[in-house]
């Protein structure tokens, strides 16, 4: 009997085909739909391989009640959907996709931060709702970039890629990272700083750190008091770092200026959220990687993986 391989969301069949001439496999009908949890769970149970997406709860529950299970490749980078230590105990190979959309999620992160600092989303809507009568000084100022210095919580490869990109607006670089990185440092010209200099002195504040025990709830309204009033702040890594009514509140009095958002502490986030209905807020629905060329290379390298965990070989990432 071949083993079975079980996919969450709905892929290009150019994706699978190589899975396809070897094993049997399963895929979920809808592409935005994520697979409900129960049929997950029923799935599961048979098959000797996952391939995932960060929306899927991979608990210790699911994986104790798959026997056959070897091998689960997360259609991303973060893997906090992912019981590890389960895993761990069970034997069940976890895999991921970095260095894949690193400079694709930097690209992303710099965009939010550009449309979000000279209002791009709030200039579009003027236009295309008739409201353009007239030239004037100040219409839709937004802030400059160049030459203003931006704060990176979390210096892994997307943060030293949105450092580069900074470093081309001749922005002055500060981050702040668990440990320092000095040969980072010396290669981009950035400083280290603590996390409280780094909120004070920050013109752009941005989160790219991992969620974990350290960093979920990071930041609350203590956070926000510490930056300056005329800064922007950036979350382009996981929506739980962030108190997202401490960032509210923080945006309605004007302790900070605005904020860029491509993730959520629940998502998808519903639409009458109150961060959605303020103007100086920018909100994206999680689409960090979402380049056609490196989602295409992220399912490769899942079905990479998978294959060659099913064929008693090393993955090309594996956590």
């Amino acid at each position: 009997m071949k083993p079975s391989i079980y996919i969450t969301r709905k892929l290009p069949e150019s994706i699978i085909a190589p899975l396809q001439k070897e094993f049997e496999v399963d895929m979920w009908e809808h592409e935005d739909v994520s697979v409900p949890r129960d049929v997950l769970l029923h799935k599961a149970e048979s098959a000797s391989a996952l391939l995932t997406m960060l929306s899927d709860k991979i608990d210790r529950e699911l994986l104790q009640r798959s026997p056959s299970l070897r091998v689960v490749a997360n259609l991303a980078v973060g893997h906090d959907n992912i019981d590890l230590e389960a895993a761990k105990e069970l034997g069940i190979t976890i895999c991921n996709t970095p260095d894949v959309l690193t400079e694709t999620t930097a690209d992303l992160t710099f965009a939010l931060l550009m449309a979000t600092a000279r209002r791009i989303v709030e200039a579009d809507r003027y236009v295309k709702e008739g409201k353009w009568k007239s030239w004037s000084p100040l219409l839709l100022a937004g802030l400059d970039i160049h030459h203003k210095t931006i704060g990176i919580l979390g210096m892994g490869s997307i943060g030293e890629a949105v450092a580069r990109r900074a470093k081309g607006f001749n922005m002055n670089v500060l981050y702040h990272n668990r440990s320092r990185k000095y040969a980072v440092e010396q290669d981009l010209g950035v400083q280290y700083a603590t996390l409280e200099k780094l909120l004070t002195q920050s013109d752009f504040v941005v989160v790219l750190a991992p969620l974990n025990e350290d960093t979920e709830g990071m930041f609350q309204e203590e956070q926000f008091l510490l930056m300056k009033n005329t800064a922007i702040f950036i979350n382009a890594a996981r929506g739980p770092i962030v108190s997202e009514e401490a960032l509210e509140q923080a945006l309605k009095r004007g302790d900070i200026a605005g904020a860029g958002l491509d993730v959520f502490e629940a998502e998808p986030i519903d639409a009458d959220h109150p961060l959605l209905k303020l103007h100086q807020v920018v909100a994206l629905p999680h689409i960090g990687s979402s380049s056609k060329e490196t989602r295409y290379g992220m399912m490769a390298l899942c079905v990479e993986n998978i294959h060659a965990v099913l064929k008693g070989k090393k993955p090309s990432t594996s956590l």
